[in-house]
């Protein structure tokens, strides 16, 4: 076995633990976890297959790549690994419906799923489903941890789309510890993943292309991988480099923390700490969501004359900006106006929600209208767990007002969304989009991954076509 390049630095050390983790050294809840965390990801991928944008991604890389041995989660067809892993991801971030970490902004389900189905097809052999879950596990648990040592929520402030540039790191981890690479060899993968991250959050206002963009470290994590398993090289100690090294590159302007990529590794676990959404919107928004609705169930037919929200710098930057029309998507869907307005219209932010027509209705724009959002800075000062809090006061039209404010929405870490609401929220998605009874096989085979020899079955329940869930 290879030894990294300073097996007592940051990333000599990451590298071997990586090498080092097995299935028995983690814990059966974090094994349980991880596997709801994949099928949530599955539940995305299969509801946003057959999206009007993800049509036209699959079209455009299709073009592209051509055809391969790779599925192309619910479509029938199959492409390149890279362009898979690009597709997939793209799928399951296509309507903010998949999990996120809130302290370390990830959605990890998009980063794992395709670079590690990417991995097995360019492996040319199936892997097992205790392989497949293990690699999962090492990837939610070094993505968060990257992204603390470069101050993840300060990233995301500074306008950088936080989980695109630490999530290839998580791929590239994910993917090297499928391949059983020696700690030297995944030391090279991490150096290459490095020194591809990158993302820009301005593509939340109405760029397609923000749905695909932790798809590109997927594909860069999968490709960091492979290249280091030729015998290509990469960059070594990468995280703790001085010069041109990653966390003093990318944590420039704001504190870092370059030990925490190692710290609790092995003993406190990160695939705990995401969070599963339930509505789809950006994860910051769910305080807002949590909170309208309980609103709305006590306007008693009073009407909304004005809407004032009250958020910290987090969800204030990343969240808010006075919309225009016509509002596409992904801009209602990261925007707290809109977020909040269609749930005291409708009780709840789904897909239905965020359709064209929707989004141009004016009982929509009659409240976006009245909609004020205001930034408190004291709220930057309390926990990071409570940092998404929201506070919002209705204002009607006969003077009186009411109030709601919702501190930790529901799904985080310490109201997680239990396993069994996975589950519910699986069949709820894919219902739109596939039978029952292949939904209820493929709850079954990603519950029994753990003790599946092959992963071929899985996906082949992925593989075939879904139907459309917005047209």
């Amino acid at each position: 076995m290879s030894a990294p390049s300073d097996p007592h630095g940051v990333t000599g050390r990451l590298a071997t633990w990586i090498h080092d983790l097995s299935w028995d050294d983690v814990p059966t809840h974090v094994r349980d976890r991880a596997a709801h965390l994949l099928l949530d990801g599955l539940g995305c991928a299969l509801v946003g297959a057959q999206l009007p944008w993800s049509r036209i991604a699959t079209e455009a890389v299709l073009g592209i790549e051509g055809r391969g041995g790779a599925v192309v989660i619910g479509t029938g067809r199959t492409t390149t690994p890279a362009g898979a892993a690009l597709l997939n991801s793209a799928y399951i971030q296509g309507f903010e419906l998949d999990d996120f970490h809130p302290l370390a902004p990830l959605h990890s389900a998009s980063l794992m799923i395709p670079s590690l189905l990417a991995t097995r097809s360019h492996l040319g052999r199936d892997v097992s489903g205790r392989e497949l879950l293990l690699a999962a596990i090492v990837g939610f648990e070094v993505g968060p941890r990257v992204g603390y040592a470069i101050g993840g929520t300060g990233m995301l402030l500074r306008g950088w789309h936080s989980g695109p540039v630490f999530g290839t790191a998580a791929a590239a981890a994910a993917c090297a510890k499928l391949r059983g690479l020696d700690p030297a060899v995944i030391e090279d993968a991490l150096g290459f993943a490095a020194t591809q991250s990158a993302g820009l959050m301005s593509a939340q206002y109405e760029a397609m292309g923000k749905r695909m963009q932790h798809g590109f470290a997927a594909r860069n994590g999968f490709y960091s991988a492979a290249l280091a398993a030729a015998g290509y090289t990469g960059i070594d100690q990468v995280f703790e480099r001085e010069y041109g090294g990653y966390v003093a590159v990318y944590g420039e302007g704001h504190p870092t923390d370059t030990e925490a990529i190692v710290r609790g590794l092995g003993e406190s676990w990160e695939t705990t700490m995401a969070m599963v959404k339930s509505w789809a919107v950006m994860g910051g928004l769910h305080g807002a969501v949590q909170a309208s609705q309980a609103l709305r169930a006590r306007l008693a037919g009073r009407a909304i004359e004005r809407i004032d929200i009250r958020v910290g710098d987090v969800v204030y930057r990343h969240g808010w900006w006075r919309p225009t029309r016509p509002l596409e998507a992904i801009g209602g869907q990261m925007n707290i106006g809109c977020s909040t307005a269609v749930t005291l219209l409708d009780g709840t932010a789904l897909p239905e929600q965020f359709t064209a027509a929707r989004l141009d209705a004016g009982d929509v724009w009659h409240l976006l209208d009245r909609t004020h959002v205001t930034l408190d800075r004291s709220i930057d000062a309390l926990p990071l767990n409570e940092r998404f809090q929201t506070h919002i006061t209705l204002t009607f039209t006969d003077g009186t007002t009411d109030s709601e404010s919702v501190i930790s929405p529901h799904g985080n870490p310490s109201d997680p969304v239990t396993d069994d609401e996975v589950v519910a929220k699986f069949h709820a998605l894919t219902e739109r989009v596939m039978d029952a009874g292949r939904a209820a096989a493929i709850v079954e085979a990603v519950r029994g991954l753990p003790d599946a020899p092959s992963v071929a079955s899985l996906v082949d329940l992925l593989a075939g076509p879904v139907g459309r869930a917005l047209d």
